[in-house]
């Protein structure tokens, strides 16, 4: 009983970090996490003049039936975010504010929020030991409720060598035939074999561009600052979270640094990686502020969007700067 309860007093602080902060600092603002049309092309109808957006002429039926026709739009409310949840072992894992699993639900929670806002209906796929486990998407913060309990409840992942790897669950979520929206990807995503060439393709590239053919696409890169670089402790024990092996290590100034090394060619081919999918990039440590990143971030991407829109040739060759 005592846990249920804990569970439900994170998740009530959970809420209303995210309802008085996030909101707070987003002024009430809420076009969705990433700005865009936020709706998609419905059936065809008959043009009414004066009323209608010429820019919607559905062209096709109007040559076939000789009268005007333009496509309505469907609402966002009746639009879908999905999310798909890194549970894995890597994840219960933090040396700062919080654990890495802890920074997954809030992120969650915050993307689930914004997409309620807007009148998405919000689902999940959760990838947890040797499952890839679906949430329903559903409207309304009961049902966000009971997804981000679901997610606190899951118990600290074990160690499967069958288990689905993030490059699986992303398949999934791009091979489901749903409607067009919003979909988010929460991981370190630190591969079980990493590949240190910065240039080289990622195992999950292949499934992320597809998913971002379709829809557009969220990356939420969750990062530990243990996972960037050692402190000089000198001998100590280190565990695989993946496969639970062990191994003794003396952390050395040179070893240190090696270290270093490797996690900074890990994550700029994460990034790298990210960008060639065509999906935004969005960074969260457990050691910092994650309302205010993701707000900043939101902000920073209505920023881009409001630029591109009224300077389109501008914005696209600062981007190509960056």
């Amino acid at each position: 009983m005592s846990d249920m309860n804990t569970a439900e007093q994170a998740l009530r602080r959970l809420e209303l970090t995210i309802v008085r902060r996030l909101d707070g600092m987003l002024q009430g603002n809420h076009q969705g996490l990433l700005p865009g049309p936020g709706s998609e092309t419905g059936d065809s109808r008959v043009y009414v003049p004066g009323e209608d957006d010429v820019r919607r002429m559905d062209w096709a039926v109007t040559a076939r039936t000789t009268v005007p026709h333009v496509r309505d739009l469907i609402a966002d409310r009746e639009l879908e975010t999905w999310a798909l949840a890194d549970l894995s072992p890597s994840m219960d894992f933090g040396t700062a504010d919080m654990e890495k699993r802890d920074l997954v639900v809030a992120a969650i929670g915050a993307i689930g929020f914004l997409a309620g806002r807007i009148g998405d209906r919000f689902g999940a796929y959760v990838l947890h030991e040797r499952f890839l486990h679906r949430m329903p998407a559903r409207a309304g913060r009961p049902a966000l409720y009971g997804l981000l309990h679901s997610l606190m409840d899951a118990p600290r992942a074990r160690p499967a060598p069958d288990a689905p790897d993030l490059a699986e669950g992303i398949d999934v979520l791009a091979s489901a035939r749903r409607r067009r929206g919003m979909r988010v990807v929460v991981s370190d995503f630190i591969e079980r074999v990493p590949d240190l060439d910065p240039q080289a393709e990622r195992p999950w590239e292949r499934p992320l561009r597809r998913l971002a053919a379709r829809h557009q696409v969220l990356a939420v890169e969750v990062v530990d600052p243990r996972e960037l670089e050692l402190p000089p402790v000198g001998l100590v024990t280190l565990t695989d979270p993946e496969t639970g092996r062990t191994r003794e290590i003396h952390l050395s100034p040179k070893v240190r640094a090696a270290y270093a090394e490797a996690a900074a060619l890990q994550r700029e081919g994460t990034r790298l990686a990210l960008r060639r999918c065509g999906v935004a990039h969005m960074v969260l440590r457990t050691d910092r502020d994650w309302v205010f990143d993701v707000a900043q971030f939101v902000l920073r991407q209505r920023r881009m969007a409001h630029l591109m829109h009224r300077h389109p040739t501008a914005a696209a060759g600062s981007g190509a700067r960056r």
